[in-house]
């Protein structure tokens, strides 16, 4: 879990709750499933349980997270993104505005592009080529229903294997920027299809070692979506 990565002191309850949102809205964290134990994840961020703690609280106030005490208890995530809705995707462009969307859109597309491209120079065991084959596998296997997790869960798996957690993380922080909007586009077989089509160009290109291949595939694929996101907006 990339995103649970440790805080800073000086602002190490917002920190927590940031961190935390992210895993959930980015479904590393699915809806239904429990958060790390407590003392682990205290660990994995470098806080206090206090303050982790009272990260947990916020988000189960503001109705993220359902805490449940006993032997099977813990921080169950509750979150469930809302249905793909055109409405909704101009609503959310609206409160973040064009010029940052236009950067939002720039900054993944540079950060993906190089994640593939780096795990396409590295030389990769067979288990971390399962790894990538696997997602690629549950993404495709996907309902509608949890498409957008498990195709978050592909692309930020592409950036973890490299090794490189600043990478990792500034991928998931990309990813973040534009999650709400990539959740509110309406789903379309024909576009699904196409996708499957892009994600396998990408899984090809890093197996065989082409990193050119490999940006080419993603920036491709990057476009594609930006594209749609313009359509919906037009």
């Amino acid at each position: 879990m990339t995103v649970l990565r440790p805080v800073r002191a000086g602002n190490a309850f917002e920190e927590t709750v940031e961190r935390l949102l992210q895993a959930i809205k980015l479904g590393v964290v699915p809806p239904g499933h429990k958060l790390p134990p407590e003392r682990e994840l205290a660990v994995q961020l470098g806080i206090s349980r206090v303050t982790l703690r009272e990260a947990i609280r916020a988000l189960s106030d503001a109705g993220y997270l359902d805490v449940r005490r006993g032997r099977y208890g813990g921080a169950f995530v509750t979150y469930v993104p809302p249905k793909p809705d055109a409405g909704d995707l101009r609503q959310a462009v609206n409160e973040m505005g064009m010029a940052e969307l236009s950067d939002a859109l720039t900054f993944r597309l540079a950060v993906e592009c190089g994640a593939a491209q780096v795990l396409a120079t590295t030389e990769l065991p067979e288990d971390r080529r399962a790894v990538l084959t696997r997602r690629l596998a549950d993404l495709n296997e996907a309902g509608l229903d949890d498409y957008r997790r498990l195709d978050t869960a592909f692309h930020l798996s592409i950036a973890e294997l490299t090794g490189s957690t600043l990478l990792a993380t500034t991928c998931a922080d990309a990813r973040s920027r534009v999650s709400d909007l990539l959740n509110a586009i309406p789903m379309l077989q024909v576009n699904l299809d196409h996708a499957a089509v892009q994600h396998q160009a990408i899984v090809d290109a890093i197996l065989a070692a082409d990193p050119e291949a490999a940006r080419r595939a993603v920036a491709e694929h990057l476009e594609g979506t930006a594209a749609l996101l313009r359509a919906f907006l037009s």
